[in-house]
């Protein structure tokens, strides 16, 4: 239970860091992770004995490269897993997640990269999220920002899909806000913080909150 305690924190942090640009001091990775702010400080300086993280007291935490390099191995078996449940089993896109959250602790870097051979070595999990390959390089810079962030008047493509919960896929998946699709942006409420949108000739009013979790990549003129 402690290793995986460990993977889901190296995990963590890595995400805030680099994909969503959070504050990274054992108090914000406490609350991602449900746990008290001493128990995260706590982890913090075992895997600081470890050379995985770099602590400093009252500073952000960062990973040293080995922390790096577990932490893309843990995300390539995460995404291996969910692409696999998601293209082989047929499950859906909140159950993939759920289950690779399990599976990506119990597998080994051999059946990793058998996973990754049957499926065709993808690029990209099916919530458009890249893959690390076996040598633990990835690319979190496709281009793509946040539905909150584009400019009004234009079109993009829906390239990733960040959200884990059955609520925002079950919305994603009846309003036709599915990786692939194309969508314009019509308008930009900035005091109640709303984006007013069109996808697939019907207009959605969607939160900045809601809004963030939808990466979208500019229509190619």
């Amino acid at each position: 239970m402690e290793s995986i305690a460990s993977e889901n924190f190296i995990k963590t942090l890595y995400h805030f860091h680099h994909v969503q640009g959070k504050d990274t001091k054992p108090g914000s990775i406490a609350r991602e992770l449900g746990i008290t702010s001493s128990a995260a400080t706590d982890m913090a300086r075992k895997l600081s004995l470890k050379k995985l993280i770099q602590y400093e007291k009252y500073k952000a935490l960062k990973l040293t490269p080995s922390g790096e390099k577990m932490a893309l191995n843990i995300l390539r078996k995460h995404r291996l897993w969910e692409t696999f449940l998601h293209q082989v089993l047929g499950l859906s896109m909140h159950e993939i997640h759920r289950e690779a959250e399990l599976l990506e602790h119990q597998t080994s870097d051999f059946l990793a990269e058998k996973i990754s051979l049957y499926l065709g070595n993808p690029e990209k999990d099916p919530h458009g999220d890249p893959i690390p390959n076996a040598k633990g390089w990835v690319n979190n810079d496709d281009g793509s920002i946040p539905l909150a962030m584009a400019h009004v008047n234009h079109h993009y493509f829906i390239s990733r899909l960040s959200g884990s919960d059955k609520e925002f896929f079950d919305f994603c998946h009846s309003s036709h806000l599915i990786i692939g699709s194309l969508i314009r942006v019509n308008k930009h409420y900035t005091i109640n913080q709303m984006i007013e949108i069109e996808v697939n000739n019907t207009r959605l009013i969607l939160n900045k909150v809601f809004a963030q979790m939808i990466h979208v990549k500019r229509e190619k003129e």
